[in-house]
């Protein structure tokens, strides 16, 4: 079985992109996401977060939504505003915002090869989140939401992506946040085996983002290759939807924590505390780590340097060294009595997108007691930990710009 292979997607009529496009369901709030589909009936939105539409149902994960987004999908298909390919296709998929840019491919990726390891994971995850995407997937009869992979920069793939961009693209939009989106089709049969071949001699690929829709997907097949006897492993359900970037273009931003309570400690004592394992120092502006072992911190209005102690940074151990690690391990659970950062309600997570101003309105707002700016992780530190077969603490990657969903879907 190809490690990857063409698929006929399923995307946008033409000059209908704009229409559609929109930020990944898991990035909004329920409030973001019905203000983004006022007045845009063909948002993707009301596919990806259908509960917009179902203003009585507040549980999201409530068959009515999945019902609801199995019924507007259908709609956008016979409305002509999504369009299947007639024929297997690979994209190349350009997304640039600023002066950063970077280029990929779109296409089917294989179950057998996520399920061996050689689609290598970083992250665990959470029942219902996983429950919910099994739950999608079934009621659409597709994959709408692309799993986010990396692979080692390769000359080959990398200069056959590049001379296809050079021609005008097929699709191009301009999405939230000035974030463009351009896509390519590749149907030269000729290229799809260089390509296919190209990914067959790789090692491995590396899941960035999107680790419950890879994990609801490999549920999906396995659930559909028992309920087939006619099973033959060329069905579309052995494969799921993915974008996969070259390591060195990709873009990781910090992903920040913010704590609801000092764990009974006064500030004075916090601070005492903190001095045990890290320099502190008063940050006259919003502090934003330089390194490795850095941190940022916002306490009662005012910012401090944290700069761990050198001797308690362990440099062979790649998921010890991270900072997400290093943070934990010497300050949210010895100092603030946080050890289990998926299920305790007293941290929540901020992406770096949100600035420091994402930081200093919960602090000041009495929300939160304290904020924590990381230093970004590195892709190849995220390759290292995944290579070793260890697992990266939660919400430590934050991955710019975001990939739109409603681009291009897999039908199962």
């Amino acid at each position: 079985m190809p490690l990857i292979k063409p698929f006929p997607g399923l995307r946008p009529a033409k000059g209908r992109a704009e229409d559609v496009l929109a930020p990944p369901y898991d990035v909004l709030s329920r409030a973001e996401a019905e203000r983004m589909v006022q007045g845009r009936p063909w948002s993707f939105l009301h596919i990806s977060r259908a509960e917009v539409d179902l203003p009585e149902v507040r549980d999201p994960y409530a068959p009515e939504v999945y019902a609801k987004a199995a019924g507007a999908l259908a709609s956008l298909r016979e409305s002509g505003v999504l369009e299947q390919d007639p024929f297997p296709c690979y994209y190349v998929y350009r997304i640039w915002v600023d002066t950063h840019v970077q280029t990929g491919l779109v296409a089917a990726a294989s179950v057998e090869a996520y399920d061996s390891g050689r689609i290598k994971r970083h992250e665990f995850t959470r029942p219902a989140k996983e429950d919910d995407r099994v739950r999608q997937i079934d009621a659409l009869d597709a994959q709408t939401g692309p799993v986010l992979l990396a692979y080692r920069a390769n000359g080959t793939v990398d200069g056959i992506l590049a001379r296809v961009a050079e021609a005008p693209p097929d699709v191009s939009a301009i999405a939230e946040g000035g974030v463009h989106h351009q896509l390519w089709l590749i149907t030269d049969p000729g290229i799809q085996d260089s390509l296919t071949r190209a990914f067959n001699a790789m090692p491995a690929l590396y899941v960035a983002d999107g680790h419950h829709r890879s994990a609801a997907a490999s549920r999906v097949a396995a659930k559909r290759r028992a309920a087939n006897p006619g099973h033959t492993g060329d069905e579309a359900y052995n494969y799921f939807l993915a974008v996969m970037f070259p390591h060195c273009e990709m873009h990781i931003m910090d992903y920040n924590r913010v704590v609801r309570d000092l764990n009974g400690l006064t500030k004075q004592a916090f601070l005492e505390r903190l001095a045990e394992a890290f320099q502190v120092t008063v940050s006259a502006h919003p502090y934003r780590p330089a390194r490795n072992g850095e941190f940022g911190m916002y306490l009662r209005g005012q910012w401090y340097r944290l700069a761990l102690k050198p001797d308690r940074i362990p440099r062979h151990d790649p998921v010890a060294r991270l900072d997400a690690s290093l943070l934990s391990d010497n300050l949210l659970g010895p100092v603030l009595g946080i050890e289990d950062l998926r299920n305790d309600d007293r941290i929540d997570f901020v992406g770096g997108i949100r600035g420091r101003r994402g930081l200093e309105q919960p602090v000041d707002s009495g929300e939160m007691a304290v904020a924590f700016a990381l230093f970004p992780t590195s892709m190849e530190d995220l390759m290292a930990v995944a290579d070793a077969g260890e697992v990266m603490p939660p919400k430590s990657t934050w991955f710019e710009p975001k990939l739109a969903d409603g681009l291009v879907s897999h039908l199962i």
